[in-house]
């Protein structure tokens, strides 16, 4: 299911101090000077940051409270507009104080115009954030009675109460952020599940919107999980293809359709012990490596060209050399990323409430999950979670697609193996002033690549996509493929 950026960017621009002072203040909002750190502890934005008290459940004003983590990074202009711009993640379960800070410089255009406003979603971050260890620990088999066993722990360590971490909450929050700074309007964008939380808003504040962005986008009608495994199967066997269509990656792996086939049903029939240092902390680690690595490793590697590019090396690598440590590698990384930028207790409030109860009859879709390399026990282990997950479904109104007028920038990357373009085409055509742009041989969210900061800062300026100049999208291709360990071919 997991969202939001694959790939991290690390374009970052030091920012005064006195430009930092230079914003206004809000009585209600005490903002003191503190610097934003990205994923995993990485990269450094000077900012504001305050604090925003807000009820649980904001139908109790009066109950239990919480306070949600605001940072705000100052314009470079001397006079900037009214209208800021606000980011929100995806996941769900991510910090969006995270994404602005590995993305940075993708908005840097649009700061030299207007301030950059940021909130960790409730449950994300360090906005209440609710972590549940007991079952990231309990993903690495389907076992339904450690899954059982998991979640009751993970429900009797969380914090806070899960019934108020969806996205109905978080809607409510944005205003009364929006109200306390007083903003007139915000320039509003979203990533993967952010796109939902952007929806929903726009939806109920129209008129508290001034522009709206939304990359990799999840149409209100999509309930996250059974597509997961179909979208990310129909990108693996496009990457495939291209491989094969390749002269050079098709020279250097004539087989590898058939190499991936062996490689799954060898790690399918056990486990391979692998020690090697942890790409991360250098530390000697040694991994039992499982199939579950190796489908978390094909499917988040897709997620941008960069990853996609050493598919076909690493399992080659492994298929035909017995060289596990580059898969290994890759998959200590991915579970330490997902462990850090993930609140999975926020995402199985989000899951719970939002998606699995609109499933349908999900047994008849099993047998075509289990077709792909994903499989269907994402989905099983879903449904016995959500069995004990005391969220409250959300009625059929939550998943009618958006009709709106408002000023929309839509962007897909043409491989995105989680938000297809084609989920863009249904939202836009209940857009009347929307526009759909696909960046060809991308992934999963576009903001940062090639020519596509321009585009937004264009957007955002002119408070339309009308008169977008979008052919240096076609600039945009996939990364070349690894051919050997030493990268591609010169």
């Amino acid at each position: 299911m997991i969202g939001g950026h694959a790939a991290r960017f690390l374009q970052r621009m030091a920012l005064p101090c006195m430009l930092l002072a230079a914003a206004p203040a809000h009585a209600e909002l005490a903002f003191e000077p503190c610097d934003l750190r990205g994923s995993a502890g990485y990269g450094r934005v000077p900012a504001q940051c305050a604090w925003l008290d807000v009820p649980e459940d904001p139908g109790m004003p009066d109950g239990v409270r919480i306070r949600l983590r605001v940072a705000r990074v100052a314009s470079l202009a001397a006079d900037p507009a009214a209208d800021p711009v606000i980011l929100i993640n995806g996941g769900p379960g991510a910090s969006a104080i995270d994404l602005y800070v590995d993305l940075a410089g993708a908005f840097e255009g649009v700061r030299r115009h207007r301030h950059i406003v940021l909130m960790d979603q409730r449950g994300t971050g360090r906005s209440a954030r609710l972590d549940c260890e007991a079952l990231q620990d309990a993903s690495e088999s389907f076992d339904p009675d450690a899954i059982r066993r998991a979640t009751d722990t993970c429900l009797a360590d969380l914090p806070g109460d899960p019934r108020f971490y969806g996205t109905r909450q978080a809607v409510h929050d944005l205003e009364r952020l929006r109200e306390a700074l007083g903003v007139p309007a915000w320039n509003l964008y979203g990533v993967s599940y952010g796109t939902r939380v952007a929806q929903q808003y726009a939806r109920q504040h129209p008129d508290a919107i001034r522009t709206l962005i939304l990359d990799g986008v999840l149409p209100p009608g999509i309930a996250l999980g059974p597509d997961v495994a179909l979208n990310a199967e129909q990108t693996l066997r496009a990457l495939i293809d291209r491989c094969a269509e390749s002269a050079d990656c098709a020279d250097a792996f004539p087989a590898l359709r058939a190499q991936l086939e062996s490689l799954g049903q060898r790690l399918r029939e056990r486990h391979i012990e692998v020690s090697l240092n942890h790409p991360l902390t250098g530390r000697p680690e040694s991994v039992s490596l499982s199939y579950m690595h190796l489908a978390m490793t094909l499917r988040l590697l897709s997620y941008a060209p960069e990853g996609a590019a050493l598919i076909p090396i690493i399992v080659d690598e492994a298929a035909a050399r017995g060289n596990f440590l580059p898969i290994a590698s890759q998959a200590l990384q991915i579970e330490r990323g997902l462990r850090d930028a993930i609140a999975f207790g926020m995402h199985n409030s989000v899951v719970c409430g939002e998606d699995v109860p609109f499933y349908g009859d999900i047994d008849q879709q099993l047998p075509a999950l289990d077709a792909t390399y994903l499989g269907g026990d994402q989905v099983r282990a879903l449904r016995l979670i959500c069995e004990r997950w005391p969220a409250t479904a959300e009625d059929a109104s939550f998943k009618a697609p958006l009709v709106s007028a408002l000023p929309t920038l839509l962007l897909s990357g043409a491989e995105d193996p989680i938000t297809p373009p084609r989920y863009a085409d249904q939202v836009v055509a209940g857009l009347a002033n929307g526009r759909h742009l696909v960046a060809p041989g991308q992934g999963h969210g576009i903001a940062a690549r090639g020519c596509v900061p321009e585009l937004i800062d264009d957007f955002i300026s002119a408070g339309s996509a009308a008169g977008l100049d979008v052919g240096c999208l076609q600039r945009l291709a996939p990364d070349p493929f690894f051919v050997d360990l030493l990268g591609p071919p010169p």
